[in-house]
This record gives structure tokens, sequence and C-alpha cells, in this order.
């Protein structure tokens, strides 16, 4: 219980409950309480922060809907290893679509360079032939766990101008907001791979672990292909949702 303190109050506007609730996020986002840890019972979180019952069940209540903890009945509550969910009604980013679902999303830039493009990549951007791309490679973190290594290509008109730049968040609002290159749609394919030696390292997997690749092909409002990539999403970590309708 050391790793929790009492409320002051009148320090903050905030309900307690929201106060108890972004006290229980930051410490499981920072690692204080890890994955499947149980998180101390009602009656201690009652007594650690000098609240009723009704304001501890309201807190994890919303961290149970931000998918942050799960509980076991006649056992407790538990941190839950993260996993994102992506809906593909709309084109978003990786870091929009999981800040909407309350996660901390971020990356890290692993290399950013000019080459020649694998043959699918050239095809789906229709470059000329010998054109080079710009390749963007980073693995991308779900509350600061890896969940998905990243290849990104870029015609060279788009991706010269992503040298220097702070790559840790979504590259879409760097085309919009920065470029002003307004977004059109993107075609998605999904697969199944196994891990393999440049995987493992980056996402914590051991060899021959599933792995869901998506293929993903963005356009600009015009139709032109400007971004094709590869993200190689953990197994266990990632879930495409979809809507279909008949017609």
């Amino acid at each position: 219980m050391s790793r929790l303190e009492p409320l002051a109050p009148g320090q903050s506007p905030l309900p307690l409950y929201v106060q108890i609730r972004d006290t229980l996020r930051r410490k499981i986002l920072e690692g204080d309480y890890a994955v499947h840890e149980r998180l101390p019972s009602e009656n201690e979180l009652m007594t650690a922060f000098g609240v009723s019952r009704i304001t501890i069940r309201q807190a994890l209540r919303d961290l149970h809907n931000e998918g942050l903890v799960f509980s076991a009945q006649g056992k407790g509550t538990y941190v839950s290893k993260p996993k994102a969910v992506q809906n593909v009604q709309r084109l978003q980013g990786f870091g929009e679509a999981m800040a909407a679902q309350g996660y901390e999303a971020t990356a890290r830039l692993l290399s950013i360079q000019e080459r020649k493009p694998p043959k699918p990549a050239a095809a789906a951007l229709n470059l000329a032939p010998g054109a080079d791309v710009v390749e963007v490679k980073r693995v991308r973190f779900l509350n600061r766990a890896p969940v998905c290594l990243e290849h990104s290509y870029f015609p060279l008109d788009i991706g010269q101008r992503l040298f220097g730049l702070d790559l840790s968040g979504d590259i879409f609002p760097l085309l919009e907001n920065r470029f002003g290159i307004g977004l059109g749609h993107a075609a998605i394919g999904l697969d199944a791979t196994l891990a393999d030696d440049e995987h493992q390292p980056y996402l914590g997997l051991k060899a021959g672990e599933p792995i869901l690749r998506v293929e993903r092909l963005t356009h600009d409002r015009s139709g032109r292909p400007i971004d094709f990539e590869y993200l190689c999403y953990r197994g266990d970590a990632f879930k495409y949702q979809f809507r279909v309708d008949r017609k």
C-alpha cells in the first residue's frame, strides 16, 4: 500500500473518483503495477484514499471501460495486458485510434533512409522504374509495451520532408497539418505470419510466435498513393474491428 497516498482535500476541483482513477491509471502506465498484477482490494483502496466504496468502484469502473484492468470473480482486480482494437470504418493513425480509447501510444524511430523500395511498395506507389523511396522504420508502443514493428514507404517528394522531424507520434497529422496533404482513403490487407529475426528483439517475441501483418496503402484526396506500410503487430496485442452491411 506504500505506492498510494491519501488525497489532499481541496487540492483539486476534480471529483474524488476521477482523482483516484487518474492516480491508478498513471501508476499502471508507469509500471508501478505490472501486467496481471493484482491491485489493492476495495477495502485497501478505501483506506489508502480515505473515501467511500462507491467512489472506489466508480474509479475502477472507468479503468475497466478503458481496458486497463479486469476483474476475476472473488479474486480482485488485475492489470490488463494492453490490447489495441482499431476500428477501420475511418482512416486513423495508431496513436489517434488508441488515444480515443484512453491508451498511451508512442513510437520509437529506428531508422529513416532513402533506399530502393521492395517490389510491392514500388508497385503500390506507382513509382517509375528505378525510383527511390524514403523508408521509415519504427516500433510502436501501447502503454509503453512494444506492440508493432512498422515499415513505411513514401515517395521522395513527401518522405524527404520527414527527415529531422519528431516521429514519435502519428505521421498522418504531419502529412495533413505540416505538409498540407489531405488524406483520402486507404486500402488494407491482413494476413498472418510468424516472428522472424527482425521482429523478435523489437516485439519481445520468440521465433515462430504469431504476428498479425497489416498492409496499408494510403491515398491523398486526389487518389495519389502516398504511403505504403507493413504494420506487424504482436498476435496477442492487436485486433482490427470491422463493420460490414448487407446491401
